[in-house]
């Protein structure tokens, strides 16, 4: 994604909130930032997640979510990734500027991660990872 042309003055922000019977979510995010994070989902290693997507794509994210954790992870993660999107689409408004496309690659200690992203409104996720131990 392209930082803010020259000359427009649009901030490239927003913020969404989201209540379910099973979550209450405010993800405020600051596509032009620095890569401030703040992450409070309750699910420790997806709070650690978010901090090095915000830190390494360098804007600022806010998230603070209660879920029932007592049940199950999936209920948060999955919508805290569904106010994330739609926050994204709200901050990049006509997309004017802005690559459809993009892809990344990161090799961190024992593991590969791989980004590609594509702008064009229709919504997918692939996850796969494989864990060691108790989840």
């Amino acid at each position: 994604m392209s930082k803010r042309e020259p000359g427009r003055s649009t901030a490239r922000q927003a913020t969404i909130t989201r209540a379910t019977k099973e979550t209450r979510i405010e993800l405020t995010l600051n596509l032009d930032g620095t890569g401030r994070v703040s992450a409070d989902t309750g699910v420790g290693f997806f709070d650690h997640m978010l901090d090095h997507v915000g830190r390494h794509g360098l804007f600022d994210l806010t998230v603070k979510a209660k879920g029932d954790l007592q049940v199950d992870d999936h209920h948060t993660v999955e919508d805290v990734g569904i106010c994330l999107g739609e926050a994204i689409a709200k901050a990049v408004g006509d997309k004017k500027g802005i690559r459809r496309y993009g892809f990344f690659a990161l090799p961190m200690e024992e593991a590969l991660a791989q980004v590609a992203v594509d702008l064009s409104g229709r919504a997918a996720t692939v996850y796969r990872a494989k864990y060691r131990g108790s989840k």
